[in-house]
Protein backbone atom coordinates (compact mmCIF):
# COMPACT_ATOMS: atom_id res chain seq x y z
CA UNK A 1 0.00 0.00 0.00
CA UNK A 2 3.41 2.48 0.44
CA UNK A 3 4.14 1.97 -2.97
CA UNK A 4 0.86 3.29 -4.70
CA UNK A 5 1.52 7.11 -3.25
CA UNK A 6 5.27 7.10 -4.39
CA UNK A 7 4.09 5.69 -8.13
CA UNK A 8 1.91 8.22 -7.84
CA UNK A 9 4.00 11.08 -6.98
CA UNK A 10 6.58 9.70 -9.53
CA UNK A 11 3.99 9.96 -12.53
CA UNK A 12 2.93 13.50 -11.66
CA UNK A 13 6.74 14.32 -11.90
CA UNK A 14 7.44 12.70 -15.79
CA UNK A 15 4.03 14.64 -16.57
CA UNK A 16 4.98 17.64 -15.45
CA UNK A 17 8.69 17.12 -17.15
CA UNK A 18 6.74 16.60 -20.63
CA UNK A 19 4.82 19.67 -19.99
CA UNK A 20 8.04 21.42 -19.35
CA UNK A 21 9.58 20.21 -22.27
CA UNK A 22 6.96 20.79 -24.57
CA UNK A 23 6.32 24.22 -23.52
CA UNK A 24 10.34 25.16 -23.49
CA UNK A 25 9.62 23.71 -27.47
CA UNK A 26 7.27 26.61 -28.39
CA UNK A 27 9.22 29.35 -26.55
CA UNK A 28 12.03 28.58 -28.57
CA UNK A 29 9.84 28.48 -31.56
CA UNK A 30 8.53 31.81 -30.58
CA UNK A 31 11.33 33.39 -30.08
CA UNK A 32 13.34 32.61 -33.02
CA UNK A 33 15.51 30.10 -31.07
CA UNK A 34 14.32 27.41 -33.69
CA UNK A 35 17.55 26.74 -36.23
CA UNK A 36 15.45 25.93 -38.98
CA UNK A 37 16.66 28.59 -41.84
CA UNK A 38 13.18 29.79 -42.55
CA UNK A 39 14.11 33.51 -43.61
CA UNK A 40 15.81 32.75 -46.93
CA UNK A 41 12.55 31.57 -47.94
CA UNK A 42 10.49 34.67 -47.13
CA UNK A 43 13.91 36.81 -48.23
CA UNK A 44 13.34 35.37 -51.97
CA UNK A 45 9.31 36.01 -51.55
CA UNK A 46 10.18 39.83 -50.81
CA UNK A 47 12.72 39.98 -53.67
CA UNK A 48 10.17 38.50 -56.24
CA UNK A 49 7.32 40.78 -55.26
CA UNK A 50 9.63 43.49 -55.67
CA UNK A 51 10.85 42.53 -59.14
CA UNK A 52 7.21 42.00 -59.95
CA UNK A 53 6.59 45.55 -58.62
CA UNK A 54 8.51 47.18 -61.21
CA UNK A 55 7.40 45.47 -63.77
CA UNK A 56 3.85 46.20 -62.82
CA UNK A 57 4.52 50.05 -62.85
CA UNK A 58 5.70 49.66 -66.54
CA UNK A 59 3.04 48.01 -67.46
CA UNK A 60 1.04 50.95 -65.65
CA UNK A 61 2.61 53.65 -67.33
CA UNK A 62 2.42 51.95 -70.94
CA UNK A 63 -1.17 51.51 -70.10
CA UNK A 64 -2.18 55.29 -69.25
CA UNK A 65 0.26 56.31 -72.74
CA UNK A 66 -1.78 53.52 -75.05
CA UNK A 67 -4.89 55.15 -73.84
CA UNK A 68 -3.93 58.58 -75.22
CA UNK A 69 -5.49 58.89 -78.47
CA UNK A 70 -3.16 58.50 -81.68
CA UNK A 71 -0.94 56.09 -79.59
CA UNK A 72 -0.49 52.89 -81.60
CA UNK A 73 1.63 51.25 -79.05
CA UNK A 74 3.75 52.46 -75.68
CA UNK A 75 6.98 50.85 -73.71
CA UNK A 76 8.25 52.02 -70.86
CA UNK A 77 11.63 51.48 -68.78
CA UNK A 78 11.35 51.98 -65.03
CA UNK A 79 14.87 51.96 -63.01
CA UNK A 80 14.95 53.46 -59.45
CA UNK A 81 13.89 56.59 -59.60
CA UNK A 82 13.93 57.34 -63.48
CA UNK A 83 11.07 56.59 -66.25
CA UNK A 84 10.90 56.66 -69.85
CA UNK A 85 7.95 56.26 -71.52
CA UNK A 86 8.31 55.74 -75.58
CA UNK A 87 5.33 55.69 -77.81
CA UNK A 88 4.58 54.88 -81.54
CA UNK A 89 2.53 57.26 -82.82
CA UNK A 90 -0.16 56.88 -85.27
CA UNK A 91 1.62 56.58 -88.97
CA UNK A 92 -1.09 58.75 -90.36
CA UNK A 93 -0.86 61.69 -87.80
CA UNK A 94 1.15 64.83 -89.21
CA UNK A 95 4.63 65.31 -88.14
CA UNK A 96 4.05 68.54 -86.69
CA UNK A 97 1.05 66.49 -84.74
CA UNK A 98 3.16 64.85 -82.49
CA UNK A 99 4.47 67.26 -80.06
CA UNK A 100 1.11 67.54 -79.05
CA UNK A 101 0.41 64.18 -78.49
CA UNK A 102 3.48 63.87 -76.60
CA UNK A 103 2.07 67.02 -74.28
CA UNK A 104 -0.99 64.55 -73.88
CA UNK A 105 0.85 61.51 -72.40
CA UNK A 106 2.62 63.99 -70.36
CA UNK A 107 -0.84 65.20 -69.26
CA UNK A 108 -2.49 61.75 -69.05
CA UNK A 109 1.09 60.38 -66.70
CA UNK A 110 0.78 63.22 -64.82
CA UNK A 111 -1.08 61.97 -61.81
CA UNK A 112 0.55 58.94 -61.75
CA UNK A 113 3.62 58.84 -58.69
CA UNK A 114 5.83 57.24 -61.11
CA UNK A 115 5.05 58.78 -64.52
CA UNK A 116 4.89 62.35 -63.30
CA UNK A 117 8.99 62.64 -64.07
CA UNK A 118 8.75 60.63 -67.00
CA UNK A 119 10.75 61.59 -69.96
CA UNK A 120 8.67 60.82 -73.07
CA UNK A 121 10.40 59.46 -76.66
CA UNK A 122 8.06 59.63 -79.31
CA UNK A 123 11.29 59.53 -81.96
CA UNK A 124 11.15 55.84 -83.87
CA UNK A 125 14.86 55.26 -82.96
CA UNK A 126 14.81 56.45 -79.75
CA UNK A 127 11.65 54.28 -78.97
CA UNK A 128 13.48 51.33 -80.15
CA UNK A 129 16.45 51.62 -77.99
CA UNK A 130 13.88 51.84 -75.21
CA UNK A 131 12.64 48.75 -76.10
CA UNK A 132 15.89 47.09 -76.11
CA UNK A 133 16.56 48.56 -73.12
CA UNK A 134 13.90 47.10 -71.43
CA UNK A 135 14.64 43.48 -72.95
CA UNK A 136 18.23 43.70 -71.20
CA UNK A 137 16.50 44.45 -68.04
CA UNK A 138 14.64 41.38 -67.98
CA UNK A 139 17.62 39.52 -68.95
CA UNK A 140 19.48 40.45 -66.68
CA UNK A 141 22.30 42.81 -67.96
CA UNK A 142 24.58 44.59 -65.26
CA UNK A 143 22.71 48.21 -63.84
CA UNK A 144 25.45 50.58 -65.10
CA UNK A 145 25.14 49.50 -68.76
CA UNK A 146 21.62 50.52 -68.62
CA UNK A 147 22.41 53.41 -67.04
CA UNK A 148 24.49 54.77 -69.67
CA UNK A 149 22.10 53.59 -72.49
CA UNK A 150 19.37 55.62 -70.78
CA UNK A 151 21.96 58.61 -69.85
CA UNK A 152 22.49 58.27 -73.42
CA UNK A 153 19.02 58.98 -74.75
CA UNK A 154 18.43 61.31 -72.03
CA UNK A 155 21.02 63.37 -73.75
CA UNK A 156 19.29 63.55 -77.44
CA UNK A 157 15.94 64.94 -75.88
CA UNK A 158 14.43 67.71 -73.69
CA UNK A 159 12.29 66.12 -70.74
CA UNK A 160 8.59 66.72 -70.68
CA UNK A 161 7.85 66.91 -67.52
CA UNK A 162 3.78 66.84 -66.56
CA UNK A 163 3.95 68.31 -63.59
CA UNK A 164 4.96 71.45 -65.56
CA UNK A 165 2.54 71.45 -68.03
CA UNK A 166 -0.17 72.92 -65.91
CA UNK A 167 1.08 76.30 -66.43
CA UNK A 168 1.68 75.36 -70.16
CA UNK A 169 -1.08 76.34 -72.83
CA UNK A 170 -2.41 73.10 -74.76
CA UNK A 171 -2.16 75.37 -77.75
CA UNK A 172 1.37 75.54 -77.48
CA UNK A 173 2.40 71.91 -77.11
CA UNK A 174 5.97 71.40 -76.31
CA UNK A 175 7.46 70.13 -79.38
CA UNK A 176 5.67 73.27 -81.08
CA UNK A 177 6.78 75.74 -78.96
CA UNK A 178 10.38 74.54 -79.24
CA UNK A 179 10.01 75.19 -82.93
CA UNK A 180 8.48 78.24 -83.14
CA UNK A 181 11.25 79.14 -80.69
CA UNK A 182 13.91 77.85 -83.33
CA UNK A 183 12.44 80.09 -85.71
CA UNK A 184 12.64 82.84 -84.14
CA UNK A 185 16.32 82.59 -83.16
CA UNK A 186 16.98 81.82 -87.04
CA UNK A 187 15.38 85.35 -88.03
CA UNK A 188 17.39 87.31 -85.20
CA UNK A 189 20.52 85.33 -86.41
CA UNK A 190 19.77 86.16 -89.96
CA UNK A 191 18.75 89.82 -89.63
CA UNK A 192 21.72 90.59 -87.48
CA UNK A 193 24.13 89.20 -90.13
CA UNK A 194 22.14 91.01 -92.87
CA UNK A 195 22.85 94.27 -90.69
CA UNK A 196 26.90 93.29 -90.20
CA UNK A 197 26.79 92.94 -94.53
CA UNK A 198 25.35 96.43 -94.97
CA UNK A 199 27.78 98.28 -92.54
CA UNK A 200 30.41 96.87 -94.16
CA UNK A 201 29.23 97.22 -97.69
CA UNK A 202 28.45 101.41 -96.33
CA UNK A 203 32.50 101.19 -94.70
CA UNK A 204 33.92 100.23 -98.38
CA UNK A 205 31.46 102.46 -100.33
CA UNK A 206 32.56 105.62 -98.17
CA UNK A 207 36.19 104.51 -98.34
Amino acid sequence: MKKWPALLLLSLLISGCNQQNDQTAYDQQRDGDDPRPINVQNSEIQHEQKHETSQEISRNLVRIATAVPNVEDATAVVLGKYAFVGIDVDSAVERSEVGTIKYSVAEALKDDPHGAQAMIVADPDLYARLQEVGSDIENGRPVQGVLNELSDIAGRLMPELPKNTQQMNPDKAPGQSTNKADEQDERQLEEEQQDQSNNHMEKNNNN
